[in-house]
């Protein structure tokens, strides 16, 4: 089996991972919902979801041993396209058409976007200025999104919100890896106990939370399509503007990359979109049915 297929295998082993994961947090979410997000971590379902989002992240590093980021990075986005039948699997219902193309607007709009990064030569790591200016500049960020979303009062925009929060806090934990992993392979393991990994580390922890909150009042398919749409972004442009990273094509190429981002993010509203009532199921007298969420 040659090393290309090999990455295939692997990357769709980590979508389905992360899928299966974010699918777990989704459950959690709706069945406690008045339980805060920290209490959460006396279940052992959320524990479960953590090996699984551990897991994708593991399959999406051998996946990067075999193939180039180039092919690998599209295939990330199958985590959206398996985690709503995996999801109305779980809930015993079905996936609406309205979802589909939700969900096939992001697919489309991200695989273009990746395909238009041109990633610089080679692996390389951030050197100590870069780190810690992407560090409290992602701080901030996470802050003043997670800042905004307490003060919304519509539950779908806090909760997309938080997902763009979580997306910006998995990018900066990508970046971070890549330089842990690379200063290790020079100056052995004392590099995974420097600042830059006590950052790595709050980050990926923060980005798992801040996906927890979003899954609450919001169904599964807009905050994953979000975090999904806001993880390459945030890495594109921290690969731009630290690591020398371009779009292919100059000029049209940005704007076609530009046009790429907003049909994702078009297929984001539509996954926000709450479905019509359905009048079959039955409700109590003096009762308002509520809308299903985007995924049925």
């Amino acid at each position: 089996m040659g090393a290309w297929a090999l990455a295939v295998i692997f990357a769709i082993a980590s979508a389905a991972a992360y899928a299966a994961g974010a699918v777990v947090q989704e459950r959690l979410a709706a069945d406690a919902v008045r339980i805060t997000v920290l209490a959460l971590l006396r279940r052992g379902r959320w524990w479960f979801a953590v090996a699984l989002n551990g897991a994708g992240g593991a399959l999406h590093v051998a996946a990067l041993a075999f193939g180039p980021l180039s092919l690998v990075q599209p295939l990330g986005v199958l985590t959206l396209v398996l985690a709503l039948p995996m999801g109305a699997a779980l809930a015993r219902r079905r996936v609406s058409g309205r979802a589909w193309r939700g969900a096939g607007y992001t697919v489309a709009g991200l695989v273009v976007l990746l395909l238009l990064i041109s990633p610089a030569t080679g692996a390389e790591a951030l050197d100590g200025r870069d780190a810690t200016a992407l560090a409290i500049a992602a701080t901030a960020t996470v802050a003043v999104l997670m800042a905004a979303a307490r003060l919304s009062r519509p539950l779908v925009v806090r909760s997309l919100l938080n997902a763009v929060a979580s997306g910006v806090a998995f990018a900066v934990a990508s970046a971070l890896t890549q330089t842990v992993a690379l200063r290790t392979s020079e100056t052995g393991p004392t590099a995974m106990f420097s600042p830059i990994a006590l950052v790595l580390g709050v980050m990926a922890v923060g980005g798992l939370l801040l996906s927890q909150m979003a899954y609450r009042n919001s169904g599964l398919g807009a905050p994953l399509a979000t975090v999904t749409l806001s993880n390459p972004i945030a890495s594109a442009v921290i690969g731009m503007v630290l690591l020398g990273e371009r779009f292919v094509g100059g000029t049209p190429g940005a704007l076609a990359a530009l046009a790429a981002a907003l049909l994702a993010s078009w297929g984001v509203v539509v996954l926000a979109q709450p479905e019509p009532l359905d009048p079959r199921a039955p409700s109590d007298p003096g009762t308002t049915p509520k809308r299903q969420p985007a995924l049925v």
